[in-house]
């Protein structure tokens, strides 16, 4: 399944307004459908993020096409002040995104990997993910980069951030968590926490 994470920034008090707005302009094309979209709300702020998934390359590229080709892309009204579109490949052993409910406070992180780090980087995270399912069951998809620097984005779903460091110091300490071998792939990494947006399918 082929995905992507658009990223739009605005005035903070602003960003439903966005969201709303470029959703409903992403509903009106030919393919790909909207999973789910949060404002951000610990990292960079200012963000709206929206996940779509796409059957192929095809369709991806021809959603592009239309985004260059539109005067009024998103139907902002002048608010956006950039947009990032990001490409993504999921990760083959993954289960495609599914609407659900998962607490409705959400983690992005990407790691930006070392040369040669994708292989091992997915060899332990498949190794990984059942023994730690208390844990990964709260992940949403993790996804390889199709454009820029080589790197993976991952999605997880919390109740709260309190929820988030209890799952994480739990399975840190059981050594369960992170996957063997995969933060020595790692160049460098952020994280950023938002919120979904009021009638996100991914809530």
């Amino acid at each position: 399944m082929i995905y992507e994470l658009t990223k739009l920034s605005g005035p903070l008090l602003e960003l439903p307004t966005i969201s709303a707005a470029a959703v409903d302009w992403m509903a009106g094309a030919d393919a790909g459908q909207v999973l789910g979209y949060w404002h951000s709300e610990i990292g960079e702020l200012g963000l709206v993020l929206i996940l779509r998934s796409f059957a192929s390359h095809d369709e991806l590229a021809a959603e592009r096409q239309r985004y260059n080709q539109s005067a009024h892309p998103f139907k902002d009204k002048g608010l956006i002040r950039s947009v990032r579109q990001e490409s993504y490949q999921a990760f083959d052993f993954l289960p495609a995104v599914e609407p659900r409910a998962l607490g409705g406070l959400y983690e992005f992180r990407t790691y930006w990997l070392k040369p040669g780090g994708l292989p091992p980087t997915l060899a332990a995270w498949q190794a990984a993910l059942e023994p730690a399912k208390a844990y990964t069951e709260h992940l949403v998809i993790n996804m390889i980069a199709l454009d820029g620097p080589p790197r993976i984005t991952h999605i997880w779903g919390f109740d709260s951030i309190q929820q988030r460091f209890d799952l994480r110091a739990a399975h840190y300490a059981a050594g369960l968590w992170p996957p063997r071998g995969a933060p020595e792939q790692i160049e460098r990494a952020t994280s950023l926490i938002a919120l979904a947006g009021e009638h996100s399918r991914l809530s």
